[in-house]
């Protein structure tokens, strides 16, 4: 068999004579002046990195567990042709964990004066803007004996954006909201301007929707009953302090509420409603107004992708007070916060009444589901402990939610796989009562 390159060279130095190795000028300048000169002639038949030419294209956004792929196209105009080994940095939560040797090294080679393209596949772990660190190339001579390494910057930003999961939920929501809106036989029971017809007053129906003209006419008690109202005004706030970095499962909290604020938006622009979104924590943390219904979603995702957590306490009375300007008609304010005492009891509760007496106001919580399958926990010493601090955590949360109740907030309580799904249900419930 032939030999070539590396291991050619190597077998004609080993088939020198053994006296050539003995310890003396003349034996080391026999062995190591061929190994120089094709060291010199690999380095010099190796394709010069700087002056290669590096250009990106492809995905500027993903949604966060789908994959974004980024082109990479490598020009040589040299004379020589390009033997090389590539590596494309991108940051450690590009990939997913133990994926990143494989996924960001290549092989290449380009032909003198010709260009190729190369995929780098990433798979983002986090939210947010993930940018393009360094491309270092180390080109081989055709011995493989010798490289040239350099580094190249080519800006390129991967925008990852919520994952919207709860957007399974959306078809059996649309359903129920056709029937509120008068599209089946169901219609709406409660206040509005668009007056449907007459029927006959049952327990529960509001006193106010009585009509006593009509009641005077007949023998049984008359109500009217109205179409759902379109373009009514939401206001979702998310609160990004500090107790929205609690994670609960895989993610924070702030992520849980970013995926049922989603729901909500997307629900409430198919019923005809305006829906702005407000993130707050010390400060305005990002700002969606006045989108169209086709514009609305990108707009949300676009905002939500780079928020993060701010470990700072919120301040409720700076985002009350910023909710008031956003919202300065009735609307619906959605509050994305949570449900712990400290936080509501000195925070919040204070600054509630100026809310809820302008707005009608539901509050939204993530709950942990580990604390109800430790409320459950039993066999052990451990595990009553564990269940009796559980079940003391669930009754300070009620606790607190009743306050909130007393003051007439609608609460929304739910794990993260439950709570996009369970604040839709009450926004809908809102809706059929007559109270948006």
């Amino acid at each position: 068999m032939a030999l070539t390159g590396r291991t050619a060279l190597l077998a004609a130095l080993g088939s020198l004579p053994v006296g050539i190795w003995e310890p003396s000028w003349t034996g080391i300048l026999a062995v190591n002046a061929p190994l120089a000169v094709a060291c010199a002639c690999d380095f010099a038949l190796a394709a010069p990195v700087r002056r290669l030419g590096l250009t990106r294209s492809g995905d500027t956004s993903a949604r966060l567990g789908e994959a974004a792929d980024i082109t990479l196209t490598v020009t040589n105009p040299s004379g020589r042709p390009l033997r090389a080994h590539i590596r494309d940095a991108w940051p450690p939560s590009s990939w997913q964990p133990g994926t990143e040797v494989e996924a960001s090294r290549h092989r290449l080679r380009v032909p003198a004066g010709e260009r190729r393209r190369l995929t780098t596949r990433l798979r983002p772990t986090r939210r947010g803007d993930r940018q393009a660190d360094r491309v270092t190339i180390r080109s081989y001579g055709p011995l493989g004996l010798f490289t040239r390494q350099g580094t190249h910057k080519v800006p390129w930003t991967v925008r990852v954006l919520p994952p919207f999961t709860s957007r399974k939920h959306l078809p059996s929501k649309l359903a129920r909201l056709r029937e509120l809106d008068g599209r089946t036989s169901v219609l709406t029971r409660g206040e509005g301007t668009e007056f449907d017809s007459l029927r006959e007053y049952v327990p529960g129906d509001d006193t106010r929707s009585i009509d006593w003209r009509a009641t005077a006419r007949q023998t049984s008690v008359a109500v009217r009953t109205w179409r759902p109202e379109r373009d009514r005004h939401i206001l979702v706030v998310l609160d990004t302090g500090r107790t929205s970095a609690g994670r609960v499962g895989d993610a924070p909290r702030l992520d849980a509420s970013m995926d049922a604020a989603l729901l909500l938006a997307a629900l409430a622009s198919r019923a005809g409603d305006r829906v702005d979104l407000l993130a707050y924590d010390r400060g305005v943390r990002a700002l969606v107004q006045g989108r169209t219904a086709n514009d609305l979603l990108p707009s949300l995702v676009g905002a939500m992708a780079t928020l993060e957590p701010e470990l700072v306490e919120t301040n409720a009375r700076g985002l009350t007070a910023t909710a008031l300007r956003t919202a300065p008609r009735r609307s619906l304010i959605v509050l994305l916060t949570s449900l712990d005492a400290a936080p509501v009891e000195e925070g919040l509760l204070p600054v509630l009444p100026q809310l809820t007496q302008r707005h009608t106001v539901l509050l939204a919580s993530v709950a942990d589901p580990h604390i109800a399958r430790m409320a459950t926990a039993r066999g052990n010493t451990e595990a009553i402990y564990e269940a009796a601090a559980a079940a003391q955590a669930q009754t300070e949360r009620h606790r607190t939610a009743e306050q909130l109740r007393r003051h007439g907030v609608t609460v929304v309580d739910a794990t993260p796989d439950d709570l996009a799904p369970a604040l839709a249900d009450a926004y809908l419930a809102l809706k059929a009562a007559g109270r948006l």
